[in-house]
């Protein structure tokens, strides 16, 4: 399997892109993984890149975005943070990775018993973390079900991956929001930019 190039690159679609990622998280469900010479295609790609999408996912060890879409080096742009969310620092990113690097979908990607989210369902306070976990907390707030004060913290894993739902979509529309040019790029059909929920239990990615 070789790796991505400049020619691959612009047959892309955003269409074709989404479901790449589909049929890569399908392989390796399926555990049927692509055979892939790695070090081929550092040498293929030591003169430049052509990745087709860029994954934002949580930093969770269990969640690689290379490994669950089965990707190789060059193929997917990964952005990791805790709690999958965006920042100035990370929409820059996507915006190089989009408008100037020539991918063609980004991916919103969270995953189920995240730790990050049930800090945000904790309202837990510690250090830096305490910031990272305000930028959480919205989606929390816009989850109305279960109403019950008690069933609303990180014991409740029906509500944790709720929210956790819920954060992907606000994020998706705050990249819209918040970065005019990604939000140009895909009213002109140039990039799609969609939400999905990996299960860390299946490893199954469902995409909204």
């Amino acid at each position: 399997m070789k790796a991505q190039t400049k020619e691959t690159q612009d047959l892309m679609t955003p269409e074709k892109a989404l479901q790449e990622l589909k049929n890569g998280n399908e392989r390796f469900v399926q555990k049927k993984q692509l055979s892939r010479d790695l070090m081929q295609q550092v040498g293929e790609t030591s003169t430049g890149q052509f990745p087709f999408a860029t994954v934002l996912s949580c930093i969770d060890s269990r969640v690689s975005s290379e490994l669950i879409f089965d990707q190789g080096i060059g193929d997917i742009f990964s952005v990791r943070i805790a709690g999958n969310f965006v920042n100035e620092d990370i929409l820059g990113s996507m915006e190089f990775a989009s408008k100037l690097a020539g991918t063609k979908l980004i991916l919103v990607l969270g995953h189920t018993a995240c730790g990050a989210v049930k800090g945000a369902c904790d309202h837990a306070r510690l250090g830096n973390l305490t910031a990272l976990i305000n930028k959480i907390e919205p989606a929390v707030a816009a989850v109305k079900e279960p109403q019950e004060e008690g069933l609303r913290n990180s014991s409740n894993s029906d509500f944790v991956n709720e929210v956790a739902a819920q954060n992907v979509r606000m994020t998706v529309d705050n990249i819209r929001s918040q970065s005019e040019v990604l939000k140009t790029m895909e009213d002109e059909g140039a990039i799609q930019i969609v939400g999905g929920m990996y299960d860390i239990k299946t490893g199954q990615v469902h995409i909204y």
